[in-house]
């Protein structure tokens, strides 16, 4: 593998010196980019892109070609696991991913099984391989997955869901079920992120996207616990360098030490936490990553320079800050928006690194 050129991104989340706060956004390559949308159109559909390694090679490079982003970041979704499983997974025009086979049968829950991921998931990790050859060194590749419970949601639901009924309501009356997918899923988990880690990824990231929808005793029983067995079961170094695990739960701020305690290198942070404060309580356990509102971006680039400066001053000085959004990038931001985001960052977070 090529050495790498520009290695800021891996030695904050390991919370080793660098020049200055590293950047890149979570959904960077996506539908506010008219050229994401060009390749989308070539592809054919969504899963066109993501079942190509050529169209998803494209589409992760695309940011870069724009921003001077610190990291680039897997195309894929992550659907594809419970997909691999075989729910049939759909994406209605304008109505978002679906399933044709949700899990609402016990008989179909105890019969779930770990995909293998040489069979069902090549895809996944010949896109990897051919990014990382793409690359060439110039910055880090993140692989990544969702986590147990929020694939489990999704998997239950049938798509996406307002007030998560099915699985709350399998949670609180039949918990052993869900207890059974949570197992198959984190098990599946680790294959596909060991897989991506053997095929390049120098980084990745568990999006726990619907965790912070529990109450606290759930969140630590239903997510929490899968998450740290996944923690556990990944592999913690290749091609001579530590591999950084970085843990997301939306809305988990006040979860915030019992994350940082689960062996994970950084917690992602949303923006509803304050990022001073986080630093204060998890001290040099685990770098931070975030937490810039997305929708912030809709602001002049003067209010997106303040509010850069704003979350730079908070964290304060040293390293283990990874800038980020503390969601997805809206397909409605101006890309030079999200260019103005890139260089105030670089610009403004250089004197808290001297």
């Amino acid at each position: 593998m090529t050495s790498l050129k520009n290695d800021t991104f891996l030695r904050a989340l390991l919370k080793q010196p660098t020049d200055y706060t590293p950047i890149w956004m979570m959904r960077q390559a996506g539908r506010y980019l008219p050229e994401y949308r060009a390749t989308r159109a070539k592809a054919g559909s969504f899963m066109g892109l993501c079942t190509s390694p050529e169209f998803a090679t494209e589409v992760t490079l695309q940011p870069l070609e724009r921003f001077p982003l610190d990291a680039a970041i897997l195309f894929s979704d992550i659907l594809t696991v419970p997909d691999a499983m075989g729910l049939g997974l759909y994406f209605a025009e304008g109505e978002g991913p679906k399933f044709e086979r949700p899990l609402r049968d016990e008989a179909a829950i105890r019969a779930l099984e770990v995909p293998h991921i040489e069979d069902k998931l090549k895809y996944v990790t010949d896109a990897v391989a051919s990014i990382r050859k793409a690359l060439d060194g110039r910055v880090p590749l993140i692989g990544f997955s969702g986590s147990p419970f929020t694939l489990a949601c999704y998997m239950i639901e049938g798509g996406g869901s307002s007030d998560f009924r099915h699985v709350k309501a399998m949670l609180y009356s039949r918990p052993e079920l869900l207890h059974h997918i949570l197992d198959v899923n984190a098990r599946a988990v680790i294959d596909y992120l060991n897989a991506q880690i053997a095929a390049g990824a120098q980084a990745v990231q568990i999006f726990d996207t619907w965790g912070g929808s529990l109450t606290q005793p759930a969140y630590r029983e239903f997510s929490l616990a899968y998450m740290q067995q996944i923690v556990a079961g990944l592999t913690r170094e290749t091609e001579g360098r530590r591999v950084p695990v970085i843990v997301f739960t939306k809305g988990g701020g006040q979860w915030l030490e019992d994350i940082a305690a689960i062996g994970a290198d950084a917690v992602g942070l949303d923006w509803t936490t304050d990022i001073g404060q986080a630093r204060a309580r998890v001290g040099d356990k685990v770098a931070l990553q975030g937490n810039f509102d997305p929708n912030a971006l809709f602001g002049s680039p003067a209010a997106i320079e303040s509010e850069v400066a704003r979350i730079l001053a908070a964290y304060g000085h040293g390293s283990g800050h990874v800038f980020n959004l503390g969601h997805g990038i809206s397909q409605f931001a101006d890309p030079a928006h999200a260019g103005a985001l890139v260089e105030a960052v670089h610009r403004l977070s250089r004197p808290y690194h001297a």
